[in-house]
């Protein structure tokens, strides 16, 4: 997806850029389950080396934003505002960077899970890629909407999108809760300081799909208008 160029996308929709971009984005993303299951195993040599492909994917996603905003036309010849697409590549853009960060925080302090939250936070971090997968998926409908003019059946179609990604976002809003719970009976066994950062890391993975969530609801906003 690095190699591709946003100039050859231009030349059949407008959009298509936005899509490859998040493409980009979710590739990234994608690999926090291998990095989880590597953190949680404590094999730390596997968990860097995923770390450092996080980080490629997250410049070869950057790389794409790049093009697409020199590349991006003015409004004027665009089905879609030059303002919304931007606000939509900035969200995007928000994962890639939150998922490469969250790596970051866990490899930098080799930061070990407590045990029994191991499974937890594998869930976590799954439902999360799945409101990312879930995004990734309105936003290639993005062009149908174009050609359809916003109208019709397709209209329907990425309002239950949008609606699911919604419920997804809820559910990691509940485990969030429950790892919280867990960690705060915890507290009191463990340093000061890695109770701090622990809740940080859930903080930010609880952004994953805060921020996929923004996504689609800038996308319900080009349906409203």
């Amino acid at each position: 997806m690095a190699r591709t160029t946003i100039s050859s996308l231009f030349g059949t929709s407008p959009v298509k850029p936005l899509q490859a971009h998040m493409a980009s984005v979710q590739d990234c993303i994608s690999e926090m389950v291998p990095f989880f299951d590597a953190v949680v195993d404590k094999d730390w040599v596997q968990a860097r080396k995923i770390q450092t492909n996080i980080s490629k994917l997250e410049r070869d996603a950057d790389k794409l934003k790049r093009q697409l905003r020199l590349h991006l036309p003015s409004s004027l010849f665009m089905p879609v505002s030059r303002r919304d697409l931007l606000e939509i590549l900035t969200m995007q853009d928000k994962i890639a960077n939150k998922a490469k960060d969250v790596a970051g925080l866990i490899v930098g302090r080799k930061m070990e899970l407590p045990n029994d939250l191991g499974p937890k936070f594998k869930e976590f971090i799954k439902r999360s890629i799945d409101a990312s997968k879930q995004a990734q998926d309105a936003i290639n409908e993005l062009d149908e909407l174009v050609e359809t003019g916003f109208k019709g059946k397709e209209v329907a179609v990425v309002q239950a999108m949008i609606k699911t990604l919604d419920e997804i976002e809820s559910d990691t809003d509940k485990i969030q809760v429950q790892i919280r719970e867990e960690v705060f009976k915890l507290e009191k066994e463990l340093p000061p300081v890695d109770v701090m950062f622990l809740y940080k890391a859930i903080e930010w993975i609880g952004d994953l799909a805060d921020l996929s969530q923004r996504v689609g609801s800038r996308l319900e906003l080009l349906l409203a208008r």
